[in-house]
């Protein structure tokens, strides 16, 4: 599966249905239960003022240009297409599920029995972005380095892969407990690249300690070029990453981290503040106990979770989604879901 990959990557023009058709003939049978698939302009006219003059006065031109921008500013805020992901081009999103899921690959866990309850596309290797700084996080964590040590933001950790911007500039120093949390939290680039560089050994010692982690834990699918998710080359398939999401779960500062909805950092003296990532952790709705987010666009929008649903736990994993919310929301019909399975089998004892 990944000589494949990186023989697409190569490619890139290359697309190779036979995945996604295999995965089509299969779906309906891939979830252990399989729920059934369901679904579900008002006009106004304005009357118009009497004409008094055919040249408007100054109080009417300004009110226009008013309208006029406001206008336009609606349109920009109009969020743009995702790019198609290496998922798109595989053809995973002819692949259909009968909870009509915006993600081209999911898998649904009970943690405690590791039984599959939903799958979708699940044994597919794509791209997982910022999923990765779960694993930096555990090796770091495993590594047995001092979580008070102050570690400095370098030029190094710029983004060179995709342009994207940082709060923290180079210079920024904060303890290594510090990047974690928002790394964790927030998905800070630079300092899940400052706690790589500053691995025992250093950045390539890092992700090769990735790497072994993932092939000690079963994850066969699974490989790491860096240790943020921004390289493409951060590859694992849904099956992988739920095994990871059980494996960081047993470290308490991942769980706390990763949940927290805002964390204030002081660089340099001034603060900053942090918010989540993802938009359920201020969700009285949801009880989760470990998350994280993550979006390139050769991934798509991703999540893993891992939440007490109904009173079990309940792992997530969500790649590919389509637009900026699609990944939460898959959650919610998940959940949804897995709700109206308990009711309808508490329902049938009684």
């Amino acid at each position: 599966m990944l000589k494949f990959f990186t023989a697409f990557i190569a490619a890139l023009a290359i697309t190779s249905p036979t995945i996604a058709q295999t995965q089509s003939q299969t779906a309906p049978s891939n979830s252990t239960a399989s729920p059934a698939a369901t679904t579900a302009a008002a006009s106004s006219s304005a009357k118009a003022a009497p004409k008094k003059s055919t040249k408007p006065s100054k109080t009417t031109t300004k009110k226009v240009a008013k309208k006029s921008t406001k206008a336009k500013s609606t349109k920009n805020a109009v969020e743009a297409p995702d790019k198609p992901s290496i998922g798109d081009l595989e053809g995973l999103q002819r692949t259909s599920d009968p909870l009509a899921l915006k993600s081209n690959a999911a898998l649904v866990v009970d943690q405690a029995s590791s039984q599959v309850l939903f799958e979708k596309n699940s044994s597919v290797s794509l791209p997982m972005a910022s999923i990765t700084k779960l694993m930096t996080s555990l090796v770091v964590l495993e590594a047995n380095q001092d979580m008070d040590e102050v570690l400095e933001v370098t030029n190094a950790d710029i983004d060179t892969e995709k342009g994207s911007s940082s709060r923290l500039k180079v210079g920024a120093k904060l303890k290594r407990s510090d990047m974690m949390h928002i790394a964790l939290m927030s998905s800070e680039n630079r300092a899940a690249s400052a706690l790589g560089r500053n691995y025992p050994g250093g950045l390539q010692a890092c992700i090769a300690a990735m790497n072994a982690k993932a092939k000690q834990l079963g994850m066969n699918d699974t490989r790491y070029a860096d240790p943020t998710g921004l390289n493409s080359q951060n590859v694992a398939s849904a099956q992988d990453l739920a095994k990871l999401v059980t494996a960081a779960y047993s470290q308490p500062l991942i769980r706390q981290y990763s949940t927290d909805t805002k964390y204030v950092v002081a660089p340099g003296g001034r603060n900053l503040e942090y918010a989540s990532s993802n938009r359920l952790t201020s969700s009285s709705d949801w009880e989760i106990g470990l998350q994280k987010t993550g979006y390139i666009s050769e991934a798509g929008r991703c999540l893993v979770m891992q939440a007490m649903i109904d009173g079990r736990a309940i792992v997530m994993v969500f790649l590919d989604s389509k637009g900026k919310y699609s990944r939460f929301a898959d959650a919610g019909r998940i959940r949804k879901w897995l709700e109206g399975i308990h009711t309808t089998a508490k329902a049938d004892v009684q």
